[in-house]
């Protein structure tokens, strides 16, 4: 198993981004959908918890069957999704109880996210009480700026290097904003990666690794980017556009019936010390290479506008 921390910085308050986030997971899951591919919701409910309290509890199934090459769907079985399970209690999140992110043919590969949220710039440490994993783990800072992300997922109008936000003041962001930007927020997020195949344990470990790094960074440069969006929205509002963007991707996928359920579920597996919780980013936000769709295919490129609440739109429209 291979453990990193990461951390990732944001010119916002984590108040801020719990909004933020929600919006931003709901938008990217419709932009990488299409018919019979993307993100299918499976479920979206309320979930309490005897420590954190009131959560939030997701499932979903990544499909990613025709973006396989050639030589991939050849071994892999004609459906291919991962299954995502988690748990929100926000600022404190956990990503895949063991058994919760998984392959569907690959019984012996699972992720593991831990996830905590504070007003500081990176400087809290161990976080996670480390004594919670054997050894030490590495920590490394990424820095939605000026990090690099895969060519094909840059977008100019989402370089914080170049954005500045209407609503908010805030940005572009400039060399060393970390440390004189004001707010600050950080996400430190544990991620441990187990692949218990041997020969080839160590190299999907790190390239599984690589692929969150990139991920990560992609999913809070959009968040950032989008906060002309998604500011000022309450949590019932925002709540509202998953709800009606879950169910438009669902349609759009075209492997469920679009309603989300809701009812109340059962604690999550007692084998880890915490109660395991939803993800802040979610694990599909990219895709490795060899999953990478052919270019001769187009790539959807964002969420119709009918998704946005009219209400919003008023009130976007006044400001």
């Amino acid at each position: 198993m291979l453990v990193k921390e990461y951390r990732i910085c944001m010119p916002l308050t984590t108040e801020e981004y719990r909004v933020g986030q929600l919006y931003t997971i709901s938008k990217h899951s419709h932009q990488e959908s299409e018919k019979g591919e993307g993100v299918e919701v499976v479920k979206n409910e309320p979930h309490e918890d005897p420590i954190h309290g009131h959560g939030q509890f997701t499932e979903k199934r990544v499909h990613l069957s025709s973006k396989l090459p050639s030589w991939a769907r050849a071994v892999t079985p004609r459906i291919f999704y991962i299954t995502e399970k988690a748990w929100n209690y926000y600022p404190y999140t956990i990503t895949a109880d063991g058994r919760s992110l998984q392959c569907s043919f690959l019984p012996k590969f699972s992720i593991y996210i831990e996830t905590k949220y504070e007003d500081n710039c990176g400087d809290s440490e161990n976080i996670f009480h480390s004594d919670k994993i054997l050894g030490d783990h590495e920590v490394s800072f990424l820095d939605i700026a000026f990090d690099e992300i895969p060519e094909r997922y840059y977008r100019s109008p989402e370089d914080p290097r170049f954005f500045s936000s209407a609503k908010t003041g805030r940005g572009p962001l400039r060399e060393g904003w970390r440390q004189h930007t004001k707010p600050i927020m950080c996400s430190y997020k544990l991620v441990s990666v187990k692949f218990e195949v041997w020969g080839l344990q160590t190299r999907v470990e790190q390239f599984v690794h690589k692929v969150i790094r990139d991920i990560l960074l992609i999913g809070h440069r959009q968040a950032f980017a989008w906060v002309d969006e998604w500011c000022g929205m309450t949590m019932e509002e925002v709540r509202r556009y998953e709800r009606e963007t879950q169910e438009a991707t669902n349609e759009l996928v075209g492997l469920v019936a679009p309603t989300i359920a809701v009812s109340e579920v059962g604690q999550p597996t007692a084998t880890h010390s915490a109660p395991a919780s939803a993800p802040s980013t979610p694990l599909s936000d990219d895709t490795p290479d060899f999953l990478a769709p052919p270019k001769t295919r187009p790539r959807k490129k964002s969420a119709p506008e009918t998704l946005t609440l009219p209400a919003l739109r008023e009130r976007t429209g006044a400001e």
